[in-house]
Formats: structure tokens, C-alpha cells, sequence
């Protein structure tokens, strides 16, 4: 019998393989016959490959290109721009057009080559999850086209191919390849592909790693939780020029029209309208106190030179966060939930804490994920990254979802005290006043200078006392006032 090549395919069709002599092998539903494999000069015997096909439309068809379920429960969303209009030629891949939901902004790139014959929404307008989204009018195939088979090693599974991609990123990758990017903050458009049509693999990344690390990263699983390394993270302050005048936001002059204008809640608007109605029903429990921070900020200035040496901000809001997280060992009711029917508390493993953050779309709450485990160097980097995709629209659901605790800082636009509102399902927040320079009185009775900030804390007051909010407040402000006693309790 003759020599048989050895393929990879897809499970469903290996028990269908004919055993006659002119069939060795298959592709994805189609069997090619021997002598074609074996005569292909780029082939070997015994050489694993996989073969794709391009699935074959007829000539001129019209398909409907309706928009696919981008999770989290979403059914609708807004059309914010559109990268094409009626006409244009699109491959698959390209950008279609954004779209935002009431957790992110997401680019919609085409699955089909063709031309566009017809847009179903205008800007603005609300698009339906599963409703056609736009007609593509796909492009004549020869019939040789339609046997042609494309080699590509490795291998990627066509059901791995994403659709969908976060504002910003126009490369090609499987999921698993974005995620791997993510946790490493990894800008996809800095690592060059060498899968088919500039792909990204997986081998991309780690190479991409290995560069910026010098160190050699075997093809594992990726752990929870990967530091961004320090070279990927000093580019962006690196390239900044430290000559150029930064430029002030222009304000434009406001225009009084006489006019009473009404319009549709869209995006995040609209998601804060349910969260906030959802916040109504919990009964809050307020408690404020002012916080001495004369001490963080002479530690804060000593360390701002060196996290600017490794490409870092550093703020005052990682030392709020790493306190909070820390104030939250001792009480872990204030990272919890309860569930709808108020009969189980879940306590939560992981301090993902959030950080409202005021932005053209309207007010967000990215989070910072498992600060239990990071460093105040490290949670600083990733506020960094944060703050940087949220200015510029580019927040996705990993980012805005999944929050423990949360922390305003309104003092940030103006403001001593407030009265923040409880993100549900979380059981507490807090709000941070700006930091004023005040006389206070020092341990001999004198008269000094000090940095004085005034915390504003909501609880749920189904499950927390008074007491437990305020033994929480009075240990993360000695965390504070007190920096050197975190060393006490960091791992």
C-alpha cells in the first residue's frame, strides 16, 4: 500500500477518512486525492500541515452581515462611527465600523471579502444583537479558486478567528493570543505576525517578550497574573519630549440656541441609569474623616523620580488603593456581595478595585485586578494603562467589569466631602476630597503645615454596621498617616 501523509484535521471528519486508494487525506469536509498531495512540491512525506480552504460563495451573492453577540449580556448598541460606506470593497478583517455598548467600545471587522451594498444604521442609531448589520455584496470566484487549497502551518482553527476587536487594535489574532497580549500589556501593533496575512501567534508574543525581558519564555499557559515588564511599560514616557509646552484643552464658547433639545440615553448614560436604579434600593450608610497626609508626601516625592525612571506616574491614588486593599484583609465583608434575594453573602477572593473615572462617554469605573497581589509599583503602571485607554475611548468589558471595591476621586475636579453612591453588586465606596494644605497642631501643641484629605465612605447598611465601616476607615487612615506601618502587612 502506498505511502499515506499524515494530516491534521478537525475530529469530526477523521472517522469519516476513505480507505480507498485514491483518498489518503482531507481537508476541512473535502477529501483530495493522493497523488495531488504527493505531487505538491511543497510537501513532504511525513510532514505534518494543516490545509485550509477558502469557503467558496457564488459569484455576486449577497449575504447579510448581522452583528454577533459580544457578551456580557449585551442586546443592543450604539453605532458611533462607521469605516465604510455603501460601495466599498472590504477583506476580511477589516474594521466596519465601532460600536458602544454600556461597558465598551468595540470595532466590528468584516468575516467576508465583497463589497458593501448596504448600511442598515446611521450613526447614532441603536443596533440590535443578531439583526443584520450590514449587507456585503461578495466578489466573483473563479471556479479554480474554489479548489485551491491554502497551506499554512501552524495551524489555526477557523472557529479561534475573532471578529472583533477592542478600539485601536487592527491586527489579526485568536483570543488567546489578545488575552496573552493583555496581561503582558503588550500593544498588539508593535509585534510583527508571522501567521498568514501579518496574523499574530502565540510565538509572536512570547518572542516579543523574550526581547524585551532577555529572558527565554516556554509555550505554558500564562498565569493569572503577569507584571507588565519594565520595558514595555518606560516606552511611553520615553518617547514623551520633555521640551515640547504641553497643550491646554481648548474650551469652546457655549452657544445659547433658545431651543429645547431631547435625545435618546445611549451608552454609558444608559448603564448608568440602571446602575443607579439598582443603587436606590440599598440602604446607604455614610461615614466621613479627614486623613493626614504629610508623611505620604514626602514618601510619594522622594519615590516620584523613581518610578519616572521606569516609565511610571506615580500618584497618590496607588497608595489609596494598596492601603484600601490592605484595610480589606482585616474586613473582608466589605468586599463581598449579596445576592438578590438577600439570604447569602459571598465573600470575595480577589480585590479588583475599581476607580471612577470621569471621561468624554461619561463616568466609568475601570478596576484594577487582584491588588492583593501587586505592588504599589505595579498598581501604579496599570492605573497608568488605565487612565490612558480610558481618555482615549478605549476601554473594554475586561476592564469595566468585575470590580470588588470602589474608590472615587472627586477630589480630583474639586470638592472636601460627598456622598458617594454604591455600585451594586459591591457593598461599599468610598470618595476622596481633595488635598488642601492646613494649619493643624503637631504632638508638642505647635502650630504646622499639614497635607489634609477628607474621605467620604457609603456601606450597605443590610450587612455592615456602623462600627466595622468605621474600624476599616481608622486602619486604612493609619496606613496613610503612617506609611512605613504597610511594610507590617505586605507579603
Amino acid at each position: 500500500m502506498a505511502a499515506v501523509t499524515v494530516l491534521r484535521c478537525s475530529g469530526r471528519f477523521m472517522g469519516r477518512l476513505i480507505c480507498a486508494p485514491q483518498f489518503r487525506s482531507c481537508t476541512r469536509g473535502r477529501f483530495i486525492r493522493s497523488d495531488y498531495i504527493l505531487n505538491k512540491p511543497s510537501l513532504k512525506i511525513g510532514q505534518q500541515r494543516r490545509f485550509f480552504r477558502n469557503t467558496p460563495v457564488a459569484a455576486g451573492q449577497v449575504l447579510q452581515f448581522k452583528l454577533s453577540d459580544i457578551g456580557e449580556g449585551i442586546t443592543e448598541v450604539t453605532v458611533k462611527e462607521w469605516y465604510v460606506k455603501e460601495g466599498d470593497t472590504v477583506s476580511q478583517f477589516d474594521s466596519i465600523c465601532e460600536v458602544q455598548s454600556d461597558k465598551a467600545s468595540v470595532t466590528i471587522t468584516s468575516r467576508y471579502d465583497g463589497v458593501i451594498s448596504k448600511l442598515y444604521y446611521n450613526v447614532d442609531d441603536t443596533a440590535i444583537v443578531g439583526k443584520p448589520l450590514v449587507d456585503i455584496e461578495t466578489e466573483a470566484v473563479k471556479v479554480g479558486a474554489l479548489e485551491e487549497d491554502v497551506l499554512e502551518a501552524p495551524a489555526v482553527s477557523h472557529d479561534e478567528h475573532t471578529h472583533q476587536e477592542i478600539k485601536g487594535q487592527k491586527t489579526m489574532a485568536t483570543p488567546a493570543v489578545r488575552r496573552l497580549a493583555m496581561e503582558n500589556n503588550i500593544k498588539l501593533s508593535e509585534v510583527v505576525g508571522t501567521g498568514r496575512d501579518g496574523r499574530i501567534l502565540k510565538e509572536d508574543i512570547l518572542n516579543y517578550l523574550s526581547k524585551q525581558t532577555g529572558a527565554i519564555l516556554p509555550l505554558s499557559p500564562t498565569p493569572e497574573i503577569v507584571p507588565p515588564p519594565p520595558q514595555a511599560r518606560t516606552a511611553p514616557l520615553q518617547q514623551k519630549d520633555k521640551t515640547l509646552p504641553v497643550a491646554k484643552p481648548a474650551v469652546t464658547k457655549p452657544v445659547f440656541t433658545g431651543k429645547d433639545r431631547t435625545e435618546p440615553l445611549k451608552g454609558f448614560h444608559k448603564a448608568m441609569v440602571k446602575t443607579m436604579s439598582a443603587a436606590l434600593k440599598i440602604p446607604h450608610f455614610g461615614y466621613c474623616d479627614e486623613i493626614d497626609l504629610t508623611q505620604l508626601a514626602q514618601l510619594r516625592e522622594e519615590l516620584k523620580s523613581m518610578a519616572e525612571s521606569r516609565g511610571v506616574r506615580l500618584s497618590y491614588m496607588p497608595f489609596f488603593i494598596k492601603a484600601a486593599s490592605l484595610g480589606l484583609l482585616h474586613y473582608p465583608i466589605l468586599n463581598a456581595s449579596l445576592d438578590d434575594s438577600c439570604q447569602n453573602i459571598t465573600y470575595k477572593a480577589s480585590h479588583n478595585i475599581g476607580l471612577a473615572m470621569d471621561t468624554q462617554q461619561g463616568l466609568i469605573v475601570p478596576n484594577v485586578k487582584n491588588v492583593q497581589l501587586l505592588s504599589i509599583f505595579d498598581i501604579a503602571a496599570e492605573l497608568n494603562r488605565l487612565q490612558t485607554l480610558g481618555a482615549t475611548g478605549q476601554l473594554g468589558t475586561n476592564e469595566l467589569t468585575g470590580g470588588t471595591f470602589t474608590i472615587s476621586n472627586i477630589g480630583s475636579i474639586g470638592g472636601t466631602y460627598a456622598k458617594p453612591v454604591i455600585l451594586p453588586p459591591e457593598v461599599a465606596i468610598g470618595a476622596l476630597g481633595k488635598i488642601q494644605a492646613l494649619p493643624r497642631f503637631n504632638a508638642k501643641g505647635e502650630v504646622v503645615k499639614a497635607h489634609i484629605m477628607n474621605v467620604s465612605w457609603s456601606a450597605d447598611h443590610r450587612i455592615i454596621d456602623g462600627a466595622t465601616m468605621s474600624r476599616f476607615s481608622n486602619l486604612w487612615k493609619s496606613y496613610l498617616e503612617n506609611p512605613a506601618s504597610m511594610l507590617m502587612d505586605l507579603k
